[in-house]
């Protein structure tokens, strides 16, 4: 295998109803925060971060899509292009879970063919609100034939996040020829740098709604 470095930032995709805990999931990995106080996401809003994989620097863009019906015109322009797309609901709004097959259709309609994919189940800390049982997720995910993680971006838990997207970018390296496949619980995860426009966006902003993403 001839194996190179990327030439181009590989484009992840987070989608799902609003409120699953998309933006905390980007917040977790890129810059180990978590928010509970901001606006949600309207329209869209990216960070890049760049990442080392053996000794390799890898660079992502993470894009957070709003979830509301309304910036739906706006949000699948982005599909178009996406190197994997992160599909998340919440483990604790059976609506969310529900609506993962609608997800679905939206990316058959409009991200490449060949696209990565990936089920999370976020907010596995809530566990006495927990209604989407670890089995129904892994049912989902077997039926589209795609990983499955459950998440928590919660500071005190910090569940699966870090391990969910590198091995999102172990997939995209291996397809791309840039490093063979390796179990993801033996890489080095070590995130060099993250830029991101949604913190001046949101100090900039004075009306705030509280929600646990």
């Amino acid at each position: 295998m001839n194996l190179t470095s990327p030439n181009r930032p590989f484009k992840l995709l987070l989608i799902g109803d609003s409120a699953v805990g998309k933006t905390s999931l980007m917040f977790r990995f890129a810059d180990n925060t978590f928010i509970e106080n901001f606006i949600p996401t309207i329209g869209i809003d990216f960070k890049v971060t760049t990442i080392n994989i053996r000794n390799k620097q890898i660079k992502l863009q993470l894009w957070d899509t709003a979830g509301q019906e309304k910036f739906y015109n706006i949000t699948r322009s982005y599909y178009r292009n996406a190197d994997a797309i992160v599909l998340v609901y919440d483990r604790t709004a059976a609506s969310s879970f529900q609506n993962v097959s609608r997800w679905m259709r939206n990316i058959d309609e409009n991200a490449p063919d060949d696209v990565l994919r990936v089920l999370v189940g976020n907010k596995s800390d809530l566990h006495h609100s927990i209604i989407i049982s670890t089995q129904d997720g892994k049912n989902l995910a077997g039926k589209y034939n795609i990983d499955y993680f459950e998440t928590s971006a919660k500071s005190d838990t910090n569940v699966n996040v870090s391990k969910m997207f590198y091995a999102l970018t172990e997939k995209l390296l291996e397809r791309h020829r840039v490093l063979p496949m390796m179990p993801i619980d033996n890489i080095d995860i070590s995130k060099q740098s993250s830029d991101s426009a949604y913190e001046r966006f949101v100090s900039c902003c004075s009306a705030a709604t509280t929600m646990h993403k």
